[in-house]
């Protein structure tokens, strides 16, 4: 039956299927700990036939990895139309989705490139991060960004990455409320750095000057309020 299978694959069929059990395999473990035999075992095919399309393991992580690498990157276009924070919405939604499709992927990309030791492999991760970092800016219409807006772009792009990964372990959270969350805290992160430059002050107020009410940033607006209105507890006599 295999040699049947493996009769009607051409190249670039084969290629693809090896590509995809390899991120399989490389999301649940270390690719250190990834064999070619295993690999071969999971596509049904033999060992010498994977070194056939691929020179060794680490080209097959390497195509593997720069498969998701693109996909991601492509996640964070949006067409540069109407209130940012619904833009940053749907840009959120089509990530998670994308990490909940594809979960092992995305852990072997974020989690797994550093451990094969390639610089490749880190430039490709990189790669995903630029894009995302450029894609925000063409949102935001700063072409040069200075250096707090250069920090909290980063540091959301970071955060956002993280909180991805941690929620793949166990999805604790409501999927929905985490993409929610992430918008606000890119609104947050701003608001923090234009507390401390006038820079800074001028793109939350672009921001938020086209927030219409039912926004997710007038969301997070009336959140805020509610907590602070909220009585603190009174201390007990002792």
């Amino acid at each position: 039956m295999k040699t049947g299978i493996r009769r009607r694959m051409g190249v670039e069929q084969r290629r693809e299927q090896l590509i995809s059990v390899a991120l399989e395999l490389f999301g649940h473990r270390s690719p250190d700990d990834v064999s070619i035999d295993e690999i071969a075992a999971a596509a049904g095919i033999s060992r010498p036939l994977v070194y056939h399309y691929f020179p060794g393991k680490q080209s097959l992580y390497e195509a593997a990895l720069s498969r998701a690498a693109q996909e991601l990157s492509a996640l964070f276009e949006e067409p540069r139309e109407g209130p940012l924070g619904a833009r940053l919405l749907r840009v959120m939604r089509r990530f998670f989705d994308y990490v909940e499709e594809h979960g092992t992927g995305f852990a072997a990309l974020m989690r797994g490139g550093p451990a094969a030791g390639s610089g490749r492999t880190c430039a490709m991760i990189d790669g995903v991060r630029r894009a995302a970092y450029a894609q925000m800016l063409g949102h935001l219409g700063i072409p040069a960004p200075g250096p707090r807006l250069d920090l909290a772009l980063r540091s959301w792009i970071s955060l956002t990455e993280t909180t991805a990964l941690l929620w793949l372990d166990g999805r604790r959270i409501p999927r929905g409320e985490l993409e929610l969350q992430l918008v606000h805290a890119f609104a947050a992160l701003a608001a923090v750095s234009a507390a401390y430059d006038d820079d800074m002050a001028a793109v939350l107020h672009r921001i938020l000057e086209d927030e219409p009410v039912h926004g997710p940033f007038s969301d997070l607006v009336n959140r805020l309020g509610g907590v602070a209105s909220q009585p603190q507890p009174q201390p007990q006599p002792s």
